[in-house]
């Protein structure tokens, strides 16, 4: 199964910000939406993408400075992403090796999705519990 798969599930709509819009207006949002990252993207592309780490990093570093800057100063770039036709497993091995928790889905330069850790494992667990269900009632009707 494919990134496809769980972007039907789950649709294709994105917070995102863009580069020159505020730390402290972007961890706003975030908190109003209750979402651990936005992607910051300009004219469709993403340049990279600012996480609850990437604030916790700067405020270490800088203090509480950060939040008047600009978040294109302050994400992380490049964005690591991938496409819809990427298989799940393959995305959840990234994920784990990059120690990242989402992928910005970006189809033809362009960004289509985000998907969450948490969206590949509950994909994963529910595959496996289908198949199982299939598996038993099969071994049942034999």
């Amino acid at each position: 199964m494919t990134i496809t798969a769980i972007l039907q599930g789950k649709g294709h709509e994105v917070t995102q910000v863009r580069p020159e819009d505020s730390v402290l207006s972007v961890v706003q949002l975030l908190s109003e939406r209750r979402i651990g990252c936005v992607p910051v993207v300009d004219d469709g592309q993403v340049l990279g993408i600012f996480s609850e780490r990437d604030l916790v990093h700067q405020i270490a570093r800088d203090g509480a400075s950060v939040l008047e800057r600009r978040v294109g100063d302050v994400m992380t770039a490049p964005p690591i992403t991938t496409d819809d036709k990427t298989p799940v497993i393959h995305c959840l091995s990234l994920m784990t090796k990059k120690r990242v928790r989402h992928l910005p889905v970006v189809v033809d330069g362009r960004l289509t999705g985000l998907v969450s850790i948490g969206d590949l494992v509950k994909f994963r667990i529910d595959s496996i519990e289908s198949e199982a269900a299939a598996l038993r009632d099969y071994i049942q009707s034999a």
